[in-house]
């Protein structure tokens, strides 16, 4: 009688994935179609919403330190990734509930908006960080070398999902008629959402106990007082331990750089706090008098490479802002006579992942047998210069658009394709980089900053979206109502107060709110009404304060004129990077002592 053969997964293993692929689902989905509902239905204009989008991102990354923390010490992974699961799905719901009351109460639609983002990030921040951690507790020690072929079946989930919420919720929710935005139907997008969040919650909770166990069937990430840290050895540090002196000072330094980040530099305080955060937790990690020679420099590595991925994602993430913006409003989306949703044009890169994350593997492995394989530096060097040429080709070909010119959708899709090659060979690289280098004391933290330096790089991807110059339905809206937009930007022209005003309406100037409110002017309700109309003397004032401000976007004292400059600065940037990354990789090696 044979002995029947173990499975070569747990089944665990396809539940979390299924829990994972419902909550990307729900992330990837309602992030297509969050920023065109911004503005078109919130009326908030494309630099709002870029910083919104980035701010949302951000504390995205932020809050799973806090969600980790509470579910060491406290409620365990299994209870986090159901509070985290229930908290994104109201928030979705809630999102929908703005979606449908917009056009009767724009105000409350707003607030409405706001709560609900920040109910998705703190659920985001308990469910994050512990599905993943679930995913290795599923095999005993002696089958961890099953470890990378079950990340690679869960990273699968995790594409799939998106690829699933980037193709139906901008179906449902994105549409345009005679060419102009439709914002009734952003609702359905976000129900989709909610929906599929709701449903990879069920699926945990009905089968968490049946198959979220270990093989003696203990249940695993449960209450904290009924873990057991096995993967620890006898004597070694379970955890870092910081000085009182240490963590006061780190506090400090934490106000003192929040109010730096705000006053000095102008960022706005979400931004400051996400900022703040990375570099708080990076010095006192480094604070610990216990830290040898070699784990110091190995820290300064995972330090150094964090910084540089900052940039990476900066440009990355214009999917969201700027790209989904240049694809609604300047792009020839038809597609064997279809019209692609500008929102699913970010559907590309999941496709990209799904496609060539195998064969990436594969390549690594055979360059790593014949004794070639890059450092992982070299690799992350690689990315950022990848993705300079992504935007260096979308550069070249909307550099002779002008005002009228349409963009082939293929461009788009060229660009993320190579963007996609640049995301392989940096986030996953980087991921294992930090798995390597930390000591096992400081991981959980050190993971901390590496996120944290995504969630900066999500901040910074804001502010860059926010400095898109005007697209082409800018200049015509401007055009009919008689109006020479680039004469005015570029303030070749003088403009009455009614101009500044329909410029206003048009969203292609800016208000001064505190000058606003210092001369009792209430934008936000004069805005609500189309038939709205303001006195002489308050056009004259608008104009003599400089309440309403015209100007081309200006970024590090040069102004951007047009898609080409503005994409030029991604190239910079992003080359820039690259090149010193690499150049750093001689040192970096040393630092690294043996570990590649």
């Amino acid at each position: 009688m044979t002995t029947p053969a173990k499975p070569a997964h747990p089944k665990g293993l396809f539940v979390l994935f299924a829990t994972e692929m419902w909550e990307r689902f729900n992330f990837y989905g309602m992030r297509t179609v969050l920023p065109l509902f911004i503005v078109s239905a919130l009326m908030l204009t494309k630099e709002q919403s870029s910083l919104i989008y980035g701010g949302f991102l951000g504390l995205c990354y932020l809050t799973p330190m806090l969600g980790g923390f509470i579910s060491d010490r406290f409620l365990g992974n299994r209870y986090c990734i159901m509070l985290g699961g229930i908290l994104m799905a109201i928030g979705q719901f809630m999102l929908f509930f703005s979606a449908t009351i917009f056009s009767s109460n724009l105000d409350l639609a707003k607030t409405v908006l706001y709560v609900a983002l920040g109910v998705i990030i703190f659920g985001n921040g308990f469910f994050k960080p512990n599905i993943s951690s679930m995913v290795g507790s599923l095999y005993p020690k002696a089958e961890k070398s099953k470890l990378d072929t079950a990340f690679t079946i869960f990273y699968m989930g995790i594409n799939i999902g998106a690829i699933l919420g980037q193709f139906i919720c901008p179906l449902i929710g994105d549409h345009k008629s005679n060419g102009v935005q439709d914002p009734f139907v952003f609702k359905w997008g976000f129900l989709a959402a909610g929906c599929a969040m709701l449903l990879g919650t069920i699926t945990f909770i009905l089968l968490k106990n049946k198959y979220v166990v270990t093989p003696e069937g203990r249940a695993i990430g449960d209450l904290p007082s009924k873990s057991q840290h096995s993967d620890f050895e006898e004597g070694e540090s379970q955890k870092a331990k910081f000085s009182t002196t240490s963590l006061v000072l780190a506090v400090l330094a934490f106000i003192v750089l929040v109010l730096t980040f705000h006053y000095v530099f102008g960022q706005n305080p979400i931004y400051s706090v996400i900022y703040s955060s990375g570099l708080t937790l990076a010095g006192l990690i480094i604070s610990d008098s216990s830290l040898t020679k070699v784990e110091l420099q190995r820290i300064l590595v995972i330090y150094i490479v964090s910084f540089f991925i900052i940039f990476f994602w900066a440009a990355f993430e214009q999917a969201g802002t700027s790209l989904t913006f240049i694809a609604s409003n300047q792009t020839d989306r038809h597609i064997l006579g279809w019209e692609m949703p500008s929102s699913m044009v970010q559907i590309f890169n999941g496709l990209f992942v799904v496609f060539l994350a195998i064969p990436f593997s594969l390549l690594w492995d055979k360059l790593r047998k014949h004794g070639k394989e890059p450092i992982s530096p070299v690799k992350q060097a690689c990315g950022l210069m990848l993705i300079a040429i992504s935007y260096f080709i979308i550069a070249h070909n909307v550099k002779d658009l002008g005002v009228n010119g349409m963009l082939a959708v293929k461009w788009l899709a060229l660009l993320y394709f190579i963007m996609t090659l640049g995301e392989l060979s940096l986030s996953p690289i980087g991921l294992s980089l930090v798995g390597k280098l930390a000591p096992k004391r400081f991981a959980s933290l050190l993971f901390g900053v590496f996120f944290l330096s995504n969630a900066a790089g999500y901040a910074l991807a804001g502010t860059l979206g926010s400095i898109l110059p005007p697209t082409s339905e800018q200049y015509q809206d401007a055009s009919k109502l008689n109006i020479d937009l680039d004469k005015v930007l570029k303030g070749e022209v003088e403009t009455s107060g009614k101009d500044l005003f329909m410029l206003l309406k048009i969203k292609s100037a800016k208000v001064d709110e505190s000058a606003a409110k210092a001369n009792n002017l209430d934008f936000g309700k004069i805005m609500k009404d189309e038939k709205a109309e303001l006195t002489q003397e308050q056009y004259q004032l608008i104009k003599d304060k400089k309440i309403i401000r015209t100007g081309y976007p200006v970024f590090c004292g040069f102004t951007l004129h047009n898609l080409y400059e503005f994409f030029m600065v991604f190239v910079v940037m992003c080359g820039v990077a690259s090149i010193l990354l690499f150049s750093l990789t001689p040192v970096l090696t040393r630092m690294m002592h043996g570990i590649r």
